[in-house]
């Protein structure tokens, strides 16, 4: 327990020290409770020190803007009835000193009840105050703004689209080239739009072209998150917004601002391992462990699904390895056993530790003789590759139980049960056997 929690410090530090001096806060909520936790950066965002707010949910509505309070609590309502796949909202916060400033909030929740009711969320903060000033103040008044615009993070830009679907660019900030790696020369070429086309990732790119068209027809803000392929650089995210207006001869005009939101996806995804993670052995934990065989369920119960099987498995004699060798040897055979089975599997498999010393596989599309030949190499793994500790060899054992994953199986946890009646039956006949059930 002491090493897990030792990790799990440091991977909380990594995580604050990547968002330290960003503009960008985390907040992890206690849905059932009716609180909320914030980190130190959350707090300095609106100039207070650590210890300044409360946990209370109900204290933190009180420095919602009163414009924007019903639209945060809507949004955050629809996504708790899992009406939206996520939380998003731009909306002002109020100051320590009075004033208030623009954010833009992201989170999801991680966990749900049985009935699906939500009991924790998790979500960040960015200040968003000077690009959301800077791009109103563009929209009233472009050529003023020039210079600015140019020191703003991120592609300030005026996109013209004609009635018959042509467009260009009529204005584009310095910042293209930090967004797209092209200059704002580039962009305003009638070859510009195709540019940017070519850039965008094959598998967002459909859903780009519908979301400015839907911007187009309905004259909705344009709001997008998609991701781009820049030569010589890694897979970026990236976020648009823009406001559109209709021209007198029909041609739509937007204004608008694209930003660099690469580093903001990488925080949510460390922010999903810890609610998804069992840290000491990088493995899925129980819950998600479970969601995962609902969604292999699915599947099963198409024309086209397969059987799968389920093995439940338990190291022996765990608590004797913890009594003669302490807790951080326990710790380093979980995680050694965890490699094992994970070097054991194939693409399509996925296992869980479910806790303490006990694990679980499901290995997809395999009949009950091929999870026995699984079940059997992992045994014989383990016995060639001992624990070993300051020169001494630690032993390892583990007892398997195996069932089938079916359509008829009614729930996740129905074949859960078998494979620990299976399970129990290896440990009660004398350990380090296999039984199915």
């Amino acid at each position: 327990m002491r090493e897990w929690l030792r990790v799990l410090r440091e991977k909380e530090q990594r995580l604050a020290l990547a968002v330290a001096g960003s503009g960008t806060g985390i907040w992890d909520r206690d849905v059932v409770n009716g609180l909320i936790h914030y980190s130190p950066g959350w707090k300095s965002l609106l100039g207070y020190a650590d210890d300044e707010i409360g946990t209370r949910i109900e204290e933190s509505y009180t420095r919602v803007h009163p414009d924007d309070l019903d639209y945060v609590k809507r949004s955050i309502l629809e996504h708790f009835e899992q009406r939206t796949p996520d939380y998003q909202v731009e909306h002002r916060l109020r100051h320590k000193d009075g004033h208030y400033i623009w954010v833009i909030s992201r989170g999801k929740v991680v966990e749900r009840d049985d009935q699906g009711r939500p009991l924790r969320m998790l979500g960040t903060t960015t200040d968003i105050t000077r690009t959301r000033h800077m791009a109103e103040r563009l929209q009233q008044n472009l050529d003023l703004l020039t210079d600015l615009t140019n020191e703003i993070p991120g592609m300030v830009f005026q996109y013209l689209r004609l009635a018959d679907g042509s467009g260009s660019y009529r204005y584009v900030s310095a910042g293209s080239q930090d967004v797209y790696g092209l200059s704002p020369e580039q962009l305003k070429l009638p070859t510009g739009r195709e540019r940017i086309l070519a850039l965008i990732h094959p598998d967002d790119l459909a859903a780009y072209q519908d979301s400015l068209e839907t911007s187009a027809l309905a004259l909705t803000p344009w709001h997008m998150e998609y991701r781009v392929l820049v030569p010589g650089r890694d897979t970026g995210w990236r976020q648009g917004n823009a406001h559109p207006k209709r021209l007198a001869d029909g041609s739509v005009l937007w204004h608008g601002f694209v930003t660099d939101i690469t580093e903001h996806k990488r925080i949510e995804a460390e922010l999903q391992a810890l609610a998804t993670t069992d840290f000491l052995t990088q493995l899925p934990n129980r819950r998600h462990f479970m969601s995962r065989i609902e969604e292999e369920l699915a599947r099963l119960r198409r024309p086209t699904g397969h059987g799968a099987a389920l093995l439940m498995l338990d190291l022996d004699h765990f608590k004797v390895i913890n009594d003669r060798w302490g807790h951080a040897v326990g710790d380093e055979a979980l995680r050694h056993f965890a490699t094992l089975l994970v070097q054991q599997m194939r693409r399509v498999d996925f296992a869980g530790r479910m806790g303490g010393e006990e694990f679980a596989v499901v290995l997809n599309d395999a009949s009950h003789d091929s999870a026995l030949v699984f079940a059997q190499r992992l045994q014989q793994q383990l016995a060639e590759t001992p624990l070993r500790h300051q020169g001494e060899v630690i032993p390892l054992t583990v007892s398997i139980g195996i069932t089938r994953i079916s359509a008829d199986d009614a729930t996740a946890e129905a074949a859960l049960s078998r494979s620990d009646l299976a399970l129990y039956r290896a440990k009660a006949n004398g350990r380090n056997r296999i039984e199915s059930h």
